[in-house]
């Protein structure tokens, strides 16, 4: 049974896993507008994903994750601009997805109208990381990894802290896995940055 009660121009859902509610482009934006503090998902299927709250070890190390790119960014701000979990993009296939971090180069944003920057930008970035948690499904996740690439993403890191496991998904390779590395490199998508995580995994 789905539930859903409107108050003060708030949408709450009550919406079991195994049902699927189909949502329109716009009605997507209206529900991400009027429930902020949701973090909403939309498969190019039409499909609203609804993305519970992680737990304080998720957050910390989220925090790690979006703090180092930002450092990295603050010091190569003209190659481009990095977005947290927060940030919502409209992708070719009409999913909207929000990566943990993502990035995308200068010249793909600037070409971007300052009306799409405002909304659900249609991109894809070039960098995406998905950052797992306990309640994340592996499978899940590693198909959105497929789907960001199908999409046009250059790199992507999917980073699994409870088994110190890293797979690094590029266009037209096999899945790259690494067991427990201390570091990765942002490789030629992002020249100079290192994800150092020690601050992660601990």
């Amino acid at each position: 049974m789905i539930q859903t009660k409107t108050q003060q121009n708030s949408l709450t859902l009550e919406l079991p896993r195994s049902i699927a509610l189909s949502v329109t482009g716009e009605q997507f934006k209206a529900l991400a507008l009027a429930n902020r503090d949701l973090r909403l998902e939309r498969t190019e299927r039409g499909e609203l994903i609804v993305n519970p709250p992680v737990g304080w070890e998720s957050s910390r190390r989220n925090r790690s994750l979006t703090t180092q790119l930002g450092v990295w960014h603050d010091a190569n701000e003209n190659l481009g601009e990095a977005f947290d979990s927060s940030g919502g993009f409209t992708l070719p296939s009409g999913a909207i997805r929000s990566p943990d971090a993502s990035w995308v180069s200068r010249q793909r944003w600037d070409a971007l109208t300052p009306e799409q920057k405002g909304t659900f930008p249609q991109i894809c970035p070039d960098f995406v990381v998905e950052l797992r948690s306990q309640s994340d499904r592996l499978s899940e996740l590693q198909a959105k990894m497929r789907e960001y690439l199908e999409n046009g993403a250059k790199l992507g890191w999917l980073l699994d802290p409870k088994n110190r496991r890293v797979e690094i998904y590029r266009p037209g390779c096999e899945v790259e896995i690494w067991e427990n590395p201390l570091e990765l490199s942002g490789e030629d998508v992002l020249p100079g940055f290192v994800l150092n995580l020690r601050k992660l995994w601990g």
